[in-house]
């Protein structure tokens, strides 16, 4: 038993005065706490110093009521002024009026004397949540380019709480003359906006709408410069109001020095281009019709002075021809036709191209146009273009007059003479008529599966970046060789040298034809040192000459190491058995077999062996006596020898003494 459960009186007493000790030491301690951050939770912040102190508590917060309250907008009046009337910063977070709790979220205090009750980044403030945008060139601007005490007016200084207002950004106006000068010193009013823009002070395109006043802008007028009708008064600033609009002569000189008196300008032209006359004119007071040239065509787009210079409406002009007012832009080249020199044959008013000599027209020439000559521009036989463009082509009777040869006189000798006729025509420079019959009458015949290929198989560039001009047609080697790599790699060079009947090298058609590569008819494997006889006839090439490396092609065969030894191909059946009959050690199969056939065997067992076969044992199967059997590399074979010769060793005992009665 313990000391403590021998007393337990004892042990209650003192728990019980311990707790009582623990309990009124923790009271002390919250109290004590409580009370010392009922004086302060913490020291001001700089600008507050003046409220330090128990006395100032009630200058900022309310007493009593449960919850915090607090005082700020006592203070900061201009602040709670702007929050109320809905304007600046402090609006945008929908801030109660009259209400400072909402305060104390952004500026807590009681952090410390250095501690800021503003923190913010000019970087990435956003100036729109002020309600004043910037926009255009007010974008980039530092924010003491407007913030800035000589901008805040007079009445509004006395309402803003602090007396540095170098760091203050309340009582800036946002009327552009805070900051702008007015260059229109009030006559247009206080709103800029209503004309320019925050972009281009100079841009009032879209703003001021000029069909409200009194003269409204039309045509060319709509893009003259304010500044070239409102001209500045004698003080030097612009005119906006008194200016003359009434005539055209108000700002405009008469060009005509007054040919036209009895005419108003508007009776000929209008503000959507002086140089362009109206045909009908205004009020049908002009009309180029009823003289003696009515304007058609392009005639109409002219201006006026070029025909009539210098503004001489009252001097004849020549018009009967073309020629009368226009050069002849041929340099006489049809002055020699029947018509002489008109462009009417060819050209109109409404325009000079495209010309009406088309391909009918110049069907009637000495060169009719046909297929794709017919397409061609004009410009790309009558060359050069421009004024100095020549009609009269001399040269055009053959292809080369106008075409660059594209075989680069590969056909310059005869029999063709670069007739491009022979395998070209006008329907199209490719495909060529260049036909298999035509081929036939070549140094090279195309038999085989030669009829099948493509011209550009054989007729085609060593390099593709060559030009196609250097495409050979004519080639002094037609051996295989030239287009074909020799898959046997000289192997048979001297069977390829020889001279076929046509007194050319055979080549390699001294095994294969143009018909098909793998048929070899013209090769004699009966003239090798290993004819062919028998099943071997009907093996394939690659059984035999086998290519290196486990590869499916004979490209890489070397024919003259073929086998020819039995075992070099075929598998010895019979163990080796027959192998130590013969002093060179090879096993000579074709004493017993043939090609033909490898049963039945050949072997004659009277003249091989010292055992006759005479009577019945001519009918006897070899495996009725030969039953030895023995391994070899894990095969059961066959062997032939030793084999018994007594009779009983194959017909028992009582034959050996039916032997001994008879004797």
């Amino acid at each position: 038993m313990s000391r403590f459960s021998a007393h337990p009186s004892r042990t209650i007493t003192r728990s019980a005065g311990l707790s009582t000790v623990l309990f009124l030491l923790i009271i002390l301690v919250l109290l004590s706490g409580h009370a010392s951050a009922q004086i302060s939770p913490g020291p001001l912040a700089r600008p507050h110093q003046s409220l330090d102190g128990a006395t100032h508590c009630t200058d900022c917060h309310k007493i009593g009521g449960g919850q915090p309250e607090f005082r700020c907008i006592g203070c900061h009046a201009d602040i709670g002024a702007r929050v109320a009337a809905k304007r600046g910063l402090h609006a945008s977070y929908h801030i109660p009026a009259g209400s400072s709790q909402e305060c104390v979220r952004c500026h807590s205090d009681h952090n410390g004397v250095n501690f800021p009750l503003i923190k913010w980044d000019p970087n990435k403030f956003d100036h729109k949540e002020t309600g004043y945008l910037l926009e255009g060139k007010h974008a980039g601007l530092a924010c003491n380019k407007c913030h800035t005490p000589d901008k805040i007016p007079a009445a509004d200084r006395a309402a803003i709480k602090m007396k540095d207002l170098s760091k203050t950004f309340l009582g800036i106006p946002q009327t552009c003359t805070a900051c702008h000068k007015d260059f229109h010193e009030g006559r247009l009013g206080p709103n800029c906006i209503q004309c320019h823009n925050f972009v281009d002070w100079k841009d009032t395109s879209g703003k001021f709408d000029h069909n409200k006043t009194r003269y409204p802008l039309t045509g060319l007028h709509q893009e003259v410069k304010c500044e070239k009708c409102h001209t500045p008064d004698a003080q030097g600033a612009p005119r906006y109001k008194g200016l003359p609009f009434g005539k055209c002569d108000d700002c405009h000189a008469d060009p005509h020095k007054g040919s036209f008196k009895d005419k108003a300008c508007a009776a000929c032209h209008n503000t959507g281009s002086w140089k362009r006359v109206s045909t009908s004119g205004l009020n049908n007071t002009f009309d180029h019709s009823k003289t003696k040239y009515p304007l058609t065509g392009k005639h109409q787009t002219v201006e006026c002075e070029a025909c009539h210079l210098k503004g001489d409406f009252k001097k004849e002009l020549a018009f009967a021809k073309c020629t009368d007012c226009h050069k002849d832009e041929h340099n006489g080249q049809f002055a020699k036709r029947p018509d002489g020199i008109d462009c009417a044959p060819c050209h109109t008013v409404d325009g000079w191209k495209p010309s009406l000599f088309d391909v009918k027209a110049h069907a009637k020439t000495e060169y009719p146009l046909v297929d794709g000559h017919a397409i061609v521009q004009c410009d790309q036989c009558h060359s050069p273009k421009g004024k100095d463009t020549i009609f009269r082509i001399v040269k055009f009777n053959k292809c080369t007059d106008c075409h660059k040869d594209e075989h680069n006189n590969q056909f310059a000798a005869k029999p063709y003479e670069n007739q491009c006729d022979r395998c070209h025509n006008l329907k199209g420079y490719s495909p060529s008529t260049f036909s298999l019959a035509e081929h036939k009458k070549t140094n090279f015949d195309l038999t085989g599966g030669h009829l099948a290929v493509p011209c550009g198989d054989c007729h085609k560039l060593a390099d593709k970046d060559r030009p196609k001009s250097q495409i050979p047609y004519h080639f002094k080697d037609l051996s295989c060789e030239s287009c074909h790599k020799d898959p046997h790699n000289g192997q048979f060079q001297e069977r390829m040298i020889k001279v076929a009947a046509n007194g050319k090298p055979a080549g390699c058609e001294a095994c294969h034809n143009t018909k098909s590569w793998r048929e070899l008819d013209r090769f004699d494997h009966g003239a090798t040192s290993f004819p062919l006889v028998g099943a071997h006839r009907a093996v394939a090439c690659i059984d035999c000459h086998k290519p290196p490396n486990l590869e499916t092609k004979m490209t890489n065969v070397d024919f003259k190491k073929a086998p020819q030894k039995c075992e070099e191909c075929h598998e010895d059946v019979h163990g080796g058995q027959f192998t130590k009959l013969f002093a060179d050690k090879v096993t000579k199969c074709d004493d017993c077999h043939n090609s033909n056939k490898w049963k039945p065997s050949l072997f004659d067992h009277d003249k091989r062996t010292t055992f006759a076969l005479e009577g019945e044992h001519r009918n006897v199967q070899c495996a009725g006596c030969h039953k030895l059997f023995k391994a070899v590399d894990g095969k059961q074979v066959l062997f032939y020898a030793p084999t018994p010769k007594a009779c009983s060793d194959c017909h028992g005992p009582q034959v050996k003494e039916l032997n001994k009665t008879k004797s």
